[in-house]
């Protein structure tokens, strides 16, 4: 006889006997009422995949196409993001083209790649030593993903830029609210406890 799946709360560590769930069921601590594990459809790690794998498409898009375009007395100009980091590190702001490379390009990528491989490596029933550690770095990262604020400053910009010049959103601005979407789409679907769980049983 097997003994009981135990799960601890995150909370506050009270000990409870995993129990199965009926279809969007969740289990709550009997303590202190936070959230221990969710119901998981079968597909959902094939769901997630495709979110990302999608969002990585975006996300190659957004970072080599042109954010805007801006013409002033008949000169035109555009940059893509890259390009933009680029200027505010030549024009000294080192602090700042640092932060922006960090929040919307590091991050993002890291995370998108992080997940694809855990699970890549799940579907294919891969799982090496470096998928452990590699969740642990998805759940670090993610705070400081800050694509929306990128996007919302953007916006505010062009509302100002108006009137001097004239402002074309370019591909890459587009590109960027749908990766937005789909990295928000893609951490909701992804099951970090479901994850978890396929490892253990794996080992």
């Amino acid at each position: 006889m097997s003994a009981p799946s135990l799960i601890a709360c995150r909370e506050c560590d009270l000990l409870h006997r995993q129990a199965p769930l009926p279809p969007g069921g969740e289990a709550r601590c009997t303590r202190c009422g936070a959230r221990l594990y969710r119901w998981t459809r079968p597909d959902a790690n094939d769901r997630t995949l495709a979110l990302a794998l999608t969002a990585c498409i975006l996300f190659i898009v957004a970072n080599a196409f042109p954010i805007l375009g801006l013409e002033v007395q008949g000169v035109s100009d555009s940059t893509t993001l890259l390009h933009a980091v680029q200027s505010l590190w030549n024009d000294g702001a080192y602090a700042v083209a640092a932060l922006v490379f960090f929040t919307t390009v590091f991050v993002p990528a890291a995370e998108l790649l992080g997940m694809v491989w855990v699970l890549l490596a799940l579907r294919l029933d891969a799982r090496g030593q470096a998928t452990v550690p590699m969740l642990h770095f998805i759940e670090s990262v993610k705070p400081w993903g800050m694509v929306e604020v990128f996007v919302l400053g953007v916006l505010v910009s062009l509302v100002k830029l108006t009137h001097v010049a004239t402002v074309e959103p370019g591909v890459a601005l587009f590109s960027f609210a749908a990766l937005m979407a789909l990295i928000a789409a893609t951490a909701a679907e992804f099951d970090a406890d479901a994850a978890w769980a396929q490892l253990e049983a794996g080992r």
